[in-house]
């Protein structure tokens, strides 16, 4: 793995950020992987954990070679103790943590027709379950420190549906409620609270089956293509960052303009 610039995001620079320390959850993989990418860039101190401990591990042993400070831990943030085992490994090792992005979130869900019960709460619960618990531990060691950044990645189905997503959509609808009313308690004790909305984001490796696919998701996206996990990550720095220091409390969309048409291309309504 390598932090050498692979799009134009990669070049997002924010000084300011050089030497604090960041937890970045989910980070094994795809969007994460993104966010510590850039984060790194930035001369950022790196905790990353998720479940996927082979994955996660390669991940970040790539980013040391690359020059960045990192530790990996292997963790479910939907209970307790993987949260309490993040939060006590990043203050054992850095001390003081200044960023917390909470990007794991569990994808599984089902047309609402067939959304039993187990299914909904494993979508929906755990989600909402994977942002508090971290949360909790992180503003409350920020509020004692000075102050800090937390950073939820939400998504574009927080405000639009998605079809066959509808615990997904509803968990990121619960985060979207979250980061408003956490940011109006928190800034009190200096700790802004935002959240990035993803739209469609391409994967690393994308199978050539749905490569025409793909490319009518495109279509379909006013900027014309698909983001990328850097995309991500270079408005989670600024948000992170002092030229943000006035930002709180808001959802920002990341979708090449997914949210802002009433249709896709070719239908008037």
């Amino acid at each position: 793995m390598s932090i050498e610039q692979t799009s134009p995001a990669m070049s997002a620079r924010f000084p300011g950020l050089a030497g604090k320390v960041a937890i970045v959850t989910g980070a094994s993989r795809g969007i994460g992987c993104g966010i510590a990418e850039v984060l790194g860039r930035q001369g950022m101190k790196l905790l990353l954990c998720a479940r996927s401990q082979e994955a996660g591990e390669a991940f970040a042993a790539g980013l040391r070679d690359a020059g960045v400070e990192c530790l990996w831990v292997t963790a479910d943030l939907s209970t307790p103790e993987g949260a309490r085992l993040v939060f006590d490994e990043a203050t054992g090792r850095f001390g003081r943590i200044h960023l917390l992005v909470n990007n794991a979130a569990r994808l599984r869900s089902a047309p609402f027709l067939e959304l039993d019960e187990e299914t909904y709460r494993k979508s929906f619960e755990a989600n909402v379950r994977m942002v508090y618990g971290i949360s909790y531990l992180v503003a409350r060691h920020m509020a004692d420190v000075g102050g800090g950044n937390i950073i939820h990645i939400s998504s574009v189905g927080g405000l639009r549906g998605h079809r066959g997503k509808a615990g997904y959509d509803a968990s990121k609808g619960a985060l979207d409620a979250l980061t408003r009313s956490m940011s109006a308690e928190l800034a009190p004790h200096g700790i802004r609270v935002n959240a990035v909305a993803p739209g469609a984001t391409r994967k690393p490796a994308i199978p050539p089956r749905f490569a025409r696919r793909l490319k009518e998701t495109e279509k379909g996206i006013p900027l014309g293509r698909l983001g990328t996990p850097e995309d991500i990550g270079a408005a989670v720095a600024f948000l992170a960052s002092e030229a943000a220091a006035y930002i709180t409390g808001q959802i920002l969309y990341v979708d090449g303009g997914l949210t802002a048409q009433l249709t896709p291309p070719g239908i008037d309504i």
